[in-house]
C-alpha cells in the first residue's frame, strides 16, 4: 500500500506507540490521584504538555488536552460566543472551513449570533481586506484556518492576528492541518486559540490540544470534575496525551527536513500530472499549500471512482475531507472556489507523509494517468467534451 491520505489520518509512529505502552498497563494510575500512581500519571502529562507548548511556541500552562481538533475547535468558539455574548454576537470565519467550524458556526447562528462567511476566492485564499471591511462593532470573534484540509492553502494568519489585536477581537485558528508540516509559533501568528490533533502527525487518534493565550477566559462547554482548568473536564486521557507528547517532539526535531523532501515530491507529482494528463487542473494556490498536499480535478471524472480505481493499485488516496467523505453533496470548499458542480466532484486529493519516497512518484503518476483514462473511455460527458 502506497499511503497518501495524511490529512485523513497517519500511522502511529513506533516511538509514538512505544512511549504509550505503559500507560495502558503498568502506569494506569488516573492522574488526578495523590498517592504514587497517579502522580507517575500527572508527571507523564504535564511532560508531555511541555512538549506540545514547545512544537507551538507556547508555555505548557497556556495548553489544555481535548479528544482532538473537534473539541477544540467547539471549546474555543463556543466559549468565545457564550462568554462574550454580552460584548456582541458577531463572528467571522471563511467559507472553507472543516466542519469542525462551519457547522459550530452554523448552530451559532441558530442561537443568536450573526456569522460572516470571508469567501476565499478562486485560489482558496481568504483576502485580508475582506476581513477588515467585516468587522464590527459587534464582533467578538475570528476564527480563520491555518491550512485547508482538503486544499492546503495556508492562509495569511499572522497580517488577521495584527487586525484581530488592534481591534481586541479574539482570534482563533484551528491548526489541526498545519502543525508538525510547517513552523507554527502562536506568538509570531497573533493568535489568542489554537487548536491541533495527534492523529495527523503520527500519534493515536482521539487526543487533542487547545492553546489558550494567557488572559484569553472561556466560558466551558463541558462541566465537570474542574480537570484542565475546568475548560475541559473528564479523567485525562493519560496514554493518548503521552502519545501526542512524542508525536510533536518528533514533529519538532524533523520538521525542516520533512518540509523540504515533501515539498520536492510534491511539486514533482504536481509537474507530471498537470503536463501529462489533458485537462487536469490544480486546486489551490501552486505555491501557497502546504508541502504534502495535492489536490487535483479532472474533467469528466468521478473522484469517488478514481480514488477506487487507485486503490485497486495499492495507493490510499480521497476526493477531499475525510469527515464528509460519505457524503454526497460536492466539496464545500471547491465550490467556494467558484467551480461548477460537475467540476468539484472531479477531485483528487493526494497527500504525503514521511513514509513516502521519491521512488513512488512514477508508478502514483501513471497509475492516475491509467485510472483517468480508463474512467473517461466510460464516461458520455468526456466523450462529448472528446468530439467537440
Amino acid at each position: 500500500m502506497i499511503y497518501m491520505d495524511h490529512s485523513a489520518t497517519s500511522p502511529v509512529d513506533p516511538e509514538v506507540f512505544k512511549a504509550m505502552e505503559p500507560y495502558f498497563v503498568d502506569s494506569f494510575g488516573n492522574a488526578s490521584t495523590l498517592y504514587s500512581l497517579g502522580r507517575e500519571a500527572r508527571k507523564a502529562m504535564e511532560d508531555s504538555r511541555k512538549k506540545v507548548a514547545s512544537l507551538i511556541g507556547a508555555d505548557p500552562t497556556e495548553v489544555i488536552f481535548t479528544s482532538g481538533g473537534t473539541e477544540s475547535d467547539n471549546i474555543a468558539i463556543k466559549g468565545t460566543a457564550y462568554r462574550l455574548r454580552k460584548k456582541g454576537n458577531h463572528i467571522i470565519t471563511s467559507d472553507i472551513e472543516h466542519p469542525a467550524v462551519e457547522e459550530t458556526c452554523k448552530y451559532l447562528e441558530k442561537n443568536g449570533f450573526q456569522v460572516t462567511y470571508l469567501p476565499a476566492g478562486e485560489e482558496g485564499i481568504v483576502k485580508v481586506e475582506d476581513l477588515k471591511n467585516a468587522i464590527t462593532d459587534k464582533t467578538i470573534l475570528i476564527t480563520i484556518m491555518h491550512a485547508n484540509n482538503e486544499i492546503g492553502t495556508i492562509q495569511p494568519i499572522k497580517e488577521i492576528g495584527e487586525i484581530a489585536r488592534e481591534h481586541k477581537i479574539y482570534f482563533h485558528t484551528d491548526a489541526v492541518q498545519s502543525v508538525g508540516k510547517i513552523p507554527v509559533d502562536v506568538k509570531d501568528l497573533n493568535v489568542d486559540m489554537l487548536s491541533l490533533s495527534s492523529h495527523k502527525l503520527y500519534g493515536p487518534k482521539g487526543i487533542g490540544a487547545l492553546y489558550i493565550k494567557k488572559g484569553v477566559r472561556l466560558e466551558p462547554i463541558i462541566h465537570g470534575g474542574g480537570h484542565e482548568k475546568g475548560i475541559r473536564p473528564g479523567t485525562e486521557n493519560v496514554a493518548g496525551i503521552v502519545g501526542l507528547g512524542k508525536a510533536c517532539e518528533i514533529a519538532e526535531q524533523n520538521l525542516e527536513e520533512n518540509f523540504k523532501r515533501l515539498t520536492a515530491i510534491r511539486d514533482e507529482i504536481i509537474e507530471k500530472v498537470l503536463s501529462g494528463i489533458e485537462q487536469s487542473y490544480l486546486n489551490g494556490h501552486p505555491t501557497k499549500r502546504l508541502p504534502n498536499n495535492i489536490n487535483f480535478r479532472f474533467t469528466s471524472i468521478e473522484g469517488e471512482s478514481l480514488v477506487l480505481h487507485l486503490d485497486a493499485k495499492g495507493i490510499a488516496s480521497s476526493t477531499g475531507s475525510a469527515c464528509s467523505s460519505k457524503k454526497l453533496e460536492p466539496s464545500h470548499v471547491l465550490m467556494a472556489l467558484g467551480l461548477k458542480e460537475v467540476d468539484a466532484h472531479g477531485s483528487l486529493r493526494l497527500t504525503l507523509g514521511k513514509e513516502n519516497k521519491e521512488e513512488e512518484i512514477d508508478y502514483v503518476v501513471e497509475s492516475i494517468k491509467d485510472a483517468v483514462d480508463t474512467l473517461r473511455k466510460l464516461s458520455p460527458l468526456w466523450c462529448q467534451v472528446d468530439e467537440e
